[in-house]
């Protein structure tokens, strides 16, 4: 691989960690946000709700600006986004404008993974798969060692340094992107003459809004429920609009021509809608580990972010390790066994939690960790290799689209599960619940790898997939 490919690879991986960085580094701010701003846990898990909802929708409305306004210029743009967003939220005076800057920084650094991989796909020509590969890597790796890092700064600088450390990342990714992203063709002439209400068309403005209204009011609802004790009518009447709203969003996306979210597709390529579901549950099982338990550690059992870091590094190395091996074996074998391997092994952490009590041993969360964490290396490999199986090579772009927005509906829905489930105190009891509840949802995915196994719905034999 050339020189000027290396960089520019360099140069846009700095760019598209920041999100799943940013994502992952909150999980263990969440007992000391709550002690800053003296809210309970349902308020603040807000901090989570908000980042995936925007990044949800900003990602696939910024690969569609791309293509008419330019990648270079939209990855330049998200970097700056991201660069006042990281300097403003530490200054937040109150919480809702810690959210407003959470939210901003969640736009900007989708706008980075957005158009990334369009980027090197278009611009680097060798070794092509290698590079991809490697863009993954950034992605995962960062995920991973997101609490890692989030514990140690908190610790040492408090939370406003999981913010302020995405600044020199920022900067060595504009300096290296505008001297290594080559310059964007002129705009055609379709986008020079589109008018903001046909712009508003394309990105389905409508759906958006729909979408949005339905899942905030939908969550704000039943956590409201959850927060004050008590069903009200005020929380009825939320809720109720949110399923009214979600519901006007189903019949507007089956009847638009450019819509949001594809939802015939699901319908007309069923083993397609399987692996979305799959991988929906697959999220709501590692993300509730995955922001649920450093609050346990620090809340209930008083280990401090840097300890509690250290513990969910286990988490993150299992999965990195995990991945390479994973790739090898599914290149093979395809993915049914991984994924039937990995389904068992989120079904005995999600058992091991729920065994857990006040006087287990700490390091014992290790296990369910270090589980959690190899079936994630399984996941990100084999899931992908199952909608590459499943999906029609000439739908694989919306396939990948509805694959995301899979993903971030399993991560909010996890966010909702530890919300309703915890409620305003954590406590070794909840855990447990959350353990059982984790528990029946891992036997779900063992019965679904299963019974796809049964059926041979995904074939033995399937491409060099890249991990996620």
């Amino acid at each position: 691989m050339k020189a000027h490919s290396r960089w520019l690879m360099i140069s846009v991986g700095l760019g598209i960690l920041l999100n799943p960085l940013n994502s992952s580094m909150v999980s263990v701010a969440i007992p000391r946000l709550q002690n800053v701003f003296q809210l309970d846990f349902t308020v603040v898990s807000w901090i989570i709700f908000s980042f995936y909802i925007a990044s949800a929708i900003a990602q696939p409305v910024m690969g569609k600006a791309s293509d008419l306004f330019g990648r270079r210029r939209i990855f330049l743009t998200g970097l700056v986004v991201a660069f006042v967003s990281s300097l403003l939220a530490p200054l937040s005076p109150n919480f809702g404008w810690l959210l407003v800057f959470r939210i901003v920084q969640s736009i900007g650094t989708s706008m980075m993974v957005g158009v990334g991989m369009a980027i090197v796909r278009i611009h680097i020509t060798e070794k092509q798969a290698t590079a991809l590969s490697v863009l993954s890597i950034f992605l995962s790796g960062a995920a991973a060692i997101g609490p890692f890092i989030g514990g140690v700064l908190i610790h040492w600088w408090s939370w406003p340094a999981i913010f302020f450390v995405n600044i020199p990342f920022v900067v060595a990714s504009f300096l290296l992107a505008w001297r290594n992203i080559p310059k964007d063709e002129p705009p055609t002439s379709v986008a020079r003459g589109m008018s903001f209400r046909k712009w508003l068309d394309l990105i389905d403005a409508p759906g958006i809004l729909l979408f949005t209204v339905g899942l905030v009011a939908l969550l704000v609802g039943l956590l409201s429920a959850k927060s004050s004790g008590h069903l009200s009518l005020g929380n009825v009447i939320i809720g109720l609009i949110g399923l009214v709203a979600l519901g006007a969003f189903v019949r507007h996306e089956l009847k638009v021509t450019s819509p949001f979210i594809p939802l015939r597709t699901f319908a007309n390529y069923p083993a397609m809608t399987w692996v979305n579901v799959e991988f929906m549950l697959v999220n709501i099982l590692f993300y509730s580990l995955f922001f649920g338990l450093p609050s346990y550690l620090q809340m209930v059992r008083h280990v401090s972010e840097f300890q509690t870091g250290i513990l969910m590094l286990s988490l993150g190395l299992c999965s990195l390790v995990t991945s390479p091996i994973a790739g090898r074996w599914i290149d093979k074998s395809g993915p049914r066994s991984a994924l039937l391997l990995s389904a068992i092994l989120m079904t005995f952490g999600s058992v091991w939690l729920a065994t857990l009590n006040q006087t287990s041993p700490v390091i014992s969360v290790c296990l369910a960790l270090a589980a959690f964490g190899i079936s994630n290396g399984l996941n990100n490999v084999g899931m992908q290799a199952a909608l590459f199986k499943s999906s029609p090579k000439e739908i694989i772009g919306v396939a990948s689209g509805l694959f995301n927005t899979s993903r971030y509906l399993g991560t909010i829905l996890s966010s909702l599960l530890i919300g309703i489930v915890m409620g305003d105190k954590f406590s070794a009891g909840g855990l447990q619940v959350l353990g059982i509840i984790l528990t029946v949802i891992a036997f779900s995915l063992v019965f679904l790898s299963w019974r796809r196994r049964e059926s041979g719905q995904l074939k033995e034999s399937v491409g060099s997939p890249s991990s996620n």
